[in-house]
């Protein structure tokens, strides 16, 4: 009787769930921690004065060489941990920025995206820290603006590096448009569960692990915050971006050495829902679009790494490194 009776007072606790347990973040992470000191670059765009937060990690063994790295559209700098450790061992300057609207930066209430502006605020990141010359590195929607800074910079450019990027494709021309407004109402029924399960399904073939947990609790983090509207309404402003503002028509003018690096899983494509089961077949088949994407590149070299999907540098880290390593020297 007297287990029975201390299973009854335990029973509220073992019955928790992960996202009671997710630790609630403010909306410009001030209360996370990343793995390298923060500082705050102040910008004045669309007559509102912003902030963004960056990491500009110099190594003892500086060898004179820079290499900014641009976050995906789910995530923030701080996933860029374990390649800041590396790359810096190897003597290269870090410049890892969090975009307006994403992890430490401002969250604006209105604000045009466009590729363009953030390239403009990154290079003006640049200039604040004198870089004149620097190789970047894009994941995911990072991709996509390392592409466009690429092609507005070639200047500063050395090499460009693209990691799954997406809008390999042109979405808008199988997917029904859909207005902000419909991102933004998608956006704010994200929670934990949400998170994990597409994460686990369309980055990680369905395997989770603790390296995976962290980054699906940074972005559950923000779910449950008081002010957690302003953040989704930001992300549907980006979402629009992505979808009307593709990039790879003009692949063909980029003239910094470039390497593709692809994890051959991946299948991340936006608006998936919105169309057929047939249709979806077609879409984010990276192993088909980083052949057509080297293709349409010049001067660009393809690594293709088996059995990996979105996620190359927290999912394979060794086949991702060695080969960006190289392509750096």
């Amino acid at each position: 009787m007297k287990f029975i009776k201390l299973f009854i007072l335990i029973l509220p606790l073992l019955c928790f769930s992960q996202e009671e347990k997710i630790k609630q973040l403010d909306i410009n992470l001030t209360n996370y921690e990343y793995p390298f000191p923060v500082k705050f670059l102040e910008l004045s765009n669309q007559r509102q004065n912003l902030k963004m937060g960056y990491m500009d990690i110099i190594p003892e063994n500086y060898n004179k060489k820079n290499i900014v790295l641009l976050h995906g559209k789910n995530f923030n700098g701080a996933y860029w941990e374990s390649t800041i450790k590396a790359l810096t061992k190897e003597g290269f300057r870090v410049i890892v920025p969090d975009q307006i609207g994403f992890g430490k930066s401002t969250k604006p209430d209105n604000f045009q995206y466009t590729f363009q502006q953030l390239a403009e605020n990154t290079k003006k990141l640049l200039d604040h820290l004198g870089i004149e010359k620097t190789a970047v590195l894009g994941h995911s929607m990072g991709g996509m603006l390392a592409a466009r800074f690429a092609l507005l910079y070639p200047e500063t450019t050395e090499k460009l590096i693209l990691e799954n990027p997406i809008g390999l494709e042109d979405w808008k021309l199988i997917v029904p448009y859909k207005p902000v407004d419909w991102w933004y109402e998608s956006e704010l029924k994200q929670n934990y569960e949400a998170i994990k399960k597409y994460q686990m399904a369309n980055y990680y073939d369905g395997k989770w692990n603790a390296d995976y947990q962290k980054w699906a609790e940074l972005g559950a983090g923000w779910t449950t915050a008081p002010n957690y509207d302003r953040v989704a309404w930001n992300s549907a402003l980006l979402y629009d971006m992505i979808f009307t503002q593709p990039v790879l028509y003009e692949f063909k003018n980029i003239k910094s050495p470039t390497l593709l690096i692809i994890g051959t899983r991946d299948k991340t494509a936006l608006g998936k829902p919105l169309v057929s089961a047939e249709v979806q077949k077609t879409m984010g088949n990276y192993a088909e679009l980083g052949k057509k994407t080297q293709k349409s590149i010049p001067n660009s070299k393809l690594v293709e790494i088996a059995n990996t999907g979105h996620l190359p540098h927290i999912e394979s880290f060794d086949a991702f490194i060695k080969p960006l390593i190289v392509f750096l020297k």
